[in-house]
């Protein structure tokens, strides 16, 4: 069985043991928000598309993640919200991830690790695969079902891959954010102390998912970035982007460039662009 539960293992708070079934982080409705609502109060993203500062932001802090060496093999955790509020955008969501993965073939050197949550309690994760047709058929076993979010699952699990192997970024898609974000700012900071980036995809314009994510983005020094139907191709640029980035760095970026990938064009820009030197 491709999907496990991740093993339980030691953490500072052992409440906090990813995939533990009736705990976590994952607060009762209606409990665990009031603070997120708080600090989100002045900190409101507009409606609509990915702005085009988002887009430069997140770009430009793309410039921090660092590919992986030379002779070893990046690993990249990719984490989805599967909560119901997601299911109207779902495949399409879908088919762009698998396009992000489709991208690396040629390029190699990438091991991704998926994960869920969705439902009550159920938080998985993949074994580390590198095939793309192997992810896609993984991604394409996952629909949205009701639920909270499990984002502090998802940190605690990074933390523990990290601690065996050393892990280069977590990616996370989502759009909303229903737990206290003081707890996951102070996971965060534990991801930043080991190196590992968080770059944060918020579908839609929840105002608390959205100064969650900033915050979350800052901390591990990563990046943050919305979409929503409108802005599609750039997210999967985006994607593919940071994938081919953490595979191959700026080689692997030049010849995504001529492949017409807007999302490679703008990183490239960010790291000096020109083929010379790569």
């Amino acid at each position: 069985m491709f999907w496990r539960k991740s093993p339980k293992t030691a953490t500072k708070d052992q409440s906090e043991a990813p995939f533990k079934t009736g705990a976590g982080p994952v607060a009762e409705r209606g409990q665990g928000t009031a603070a997120a609502e708080q600090q989100a109060k002045g900190g409101a993203v507009r409606a609509g598309t990915s702005s085009d500062a988002d887009v430069a932001d997140f770009i430009a802090r793309m410039k921090t993640m660092t590919p992986a060496a030379t002779g070893e093999r990046g690993r990249l955790v990719f984490a989805m919200d599967a909560t119901m509020s997601r299911a109207a955008t779902w495949e399409m969501a879908l088919a762009q991830q698998s396009e992000m993965f489709a991208a690396v073939k040629s390029v190699g050197g990438l091991d991704v690790q998926l994960m869920y949550f969705r439902g009550t309690s159920e938080c998985r994760a993949s074994k580390w695969v590198s095939d793309p047709e192997a992810l896609a058929r993984l991604m394409r076993s996952v629909s949205c079902a009701g639920g909270l979010t499990q984002i502090g699952r998802v940190l605690v699990h990074a933390l523990d891959e990290s601690a065996r192997h050393k892990v280069n970024a977590l990616v996370y898609v989502g759009d909303s954010m229903e737990e206290d974000i003081d707890h996951l700012c102070a996971r965060a900071g534990e991801l930043a102390l080991l190196g590992v980036p968080v770059f944060l995809f918020q579908e839609g314009d929840d105002p608390v998912a959205s100064r969650t994510f900033r915050e979350i983005a800052r901390i591990t020094n990563g990046a943050y970035c919305r979409f929503d139907r409108g802005s599609a191709r750039q997210l999967r640029d985006l994607l593919m982007a940071v994938a081919v980035y953490a595979a191959g760095g700026r080689k692997a970026l030049l010849a995504l460039v001529e492949q017409k990938n807007a999302g490679a064009r703008l990183l490239l820009q960010q790291l000096g662009g020109g083929a010379a030197g790569a």
